[in-house]
């Protein structure tokens, strides 16, 4: 795959496409994390004399937090100490005129790529080639650079559109993330972890099912919604109120699926040995094997308890290599972030190279300064389908395109 230090950019149009998909609150970007997850890939274009076209996305159509990238641009702008030019256009007439007249140096934003009906279908790159998008912008375009790990799960046409017809090279973002992801997968070093937590089920049932069958993993803990899935599998009983909510969430049906897996690697999957519950607005921990678990008929459980993470934190510490996505609860409330922050400081004092992602995960991170963890990947889906062992479209299209192109650029 192509790599930014194998080019020269002076003067020619780059599109950078980015993943600035940010949380918003009260109409207001509350986090800058994924814009300094990508200054160094802007701040390198820039100082080499690209004419650069940023490209984004914030949200899906009809959610409360899709809105224009105006201020996408701002704190772009506020962060790099120059004007980042917000273009309320994608690729119609104003928006190549405004790429046509960039110089050596400046920069420019797009509208949110979404606002574009073709952005918002996954299709076939050969497909996503043949768009509006993609056919208007191309010509205008000499590179384009990828920093967007976060949606590379995702066949759209700003992600994979351009990598037949222009040479497609990862960002410095890009190749960190793949870097780490491959050095955790594709190691012989053992013992090898996985801690699946959070909601996505499938996602995670996937991931497990795929490093235990590959032989990519010695061990996998659970929590969250994940555990709770796995501990049924189990034969234990959870009670109604959370009987209730998992069948609303559609995840008693995966409790089959999670058995398959245990019957063939039953060894190598952890569950929680106790939860943690509200109890008239206390944190009251339950042993799973304990009478006081009829208290799981009444009050959900919002977090795996002390002895569980003990038991985790002992795995922890031996590991070698540690992979983890989602939290063990309701972190959020603070009472309950018991396990998340145990599990996660473990990770981060654990000798062993750890990569950790999925935004909930990266949230309670910062929110509790746990340092130490080697890699804090920024693409919660995108890294769970990596782990999957799925292809995911952009790094395919990454290769598509070094394929087309290397003779032109090496030769």
């Amino acid at each position: 795959m192509f790599r930014l230090t194998e080019f020269n950019f002076h003067g020619k149009t780059v599109f950078l496409r980015a993943d600035l998909n940010s949380p918003i609150k009260d109409g207001r970007i509350i986090s800058d994390a994924r814009f300094r997850g990508v200054l160094p890939t802007i701040i390198y274009l820039l100082e080499h004399g690209a004419k650069l076209v940023i490209g984004t996305h914030q949200s899906k159509p009809y959610k409360g937090d899709y809105t224009t990238t105006e201020e996408h641009a701002e704190i772009l702008s506020k962060l790099l100490g120059q004007e980042v030019e917000y273009v309320e256009d994608i690729f119609g007439k104003y928006a190549r005129e405004k790429i046509k007249g960039l110089k050596p140096g400046e920069a420019l934003m797009l509208e949110n790529l979404r606002f574009a009906a073709e952005e918002v279908k996954y299709k076939p790159m050969e497909e996503c080639e043949r768009t509006f998008f993609v056919r208007k912008l191309a010509p205008l375009i000499d590179y384009v650079v990828n920093d967007a790990f976060a949606a590379a799960h995702r066949s759209q046409p700003s992600l994979v559109g351009f990598a037949r017809l222009k040479p497609m090279i990862m960002g410095f973002l890009m190749e960190k993330e793949v870097d780490a992801l491959t050095r955790a997968y594709g190691t012989e070093e053992k013992p090898r972890v996985y801690v699946l937590g959070g909601a996505k089920v499938d996602d995670s049932l996937r991931v497990a099912e795929n490093v235990l069958r590959n032989g990519r993993a010695e061990l996998i803990l659970t929590g969250g919604l994940v555990g709770h899935v796995f501990t049924l599998a189990k034969g234990f009983h959870l009670g109604d109120a959370n009987l209730e909510f998992m069948e609303r969430k559609g995840l008693l049906e995966l409790v089959d699926w999670a058995e398959r897996i245990l019957d063939e690697f039953y060894p190598h999957v952890r569950t929680p040995v106790d939860f943690a519950v509200d109890y008239r607005g206390q944190r009251v921990e339950v042993d799973l094997l304990s009478d006081e678990k009829r208290l799981f008929d009444e009050h959900p459980i919002l977090d795996i308890g002390s002895r569980t993470v003990e038991k985790y934190r002992e795995v922890l510490m031996k590991a070698r290599i540690i992979v983890a996505n989602g939290p063990m609860g309701v972190f959020e409330r603070e009472e309950f972030a018991l396990g998340t922050v145990g599990v996660f400081r473990a990770i981060g004092e654990s000798p062993a190279f750890s990569v950790v992602g999925g935004g909930h995960s990266i949230a309670s991170i910062y929110q509790h300064n746990i340092t130490g963890i080697s890699h804090v990947s920024t693409g919660g889906g995108a890294m769970l389908s990596f782990f999957a062992g799925e292809k995911l479209p952009v790094l395919e299209a990454f290769r598509v395109s070094y394929e087309r192109f290397k003779e032109s650029i090496r030769g």
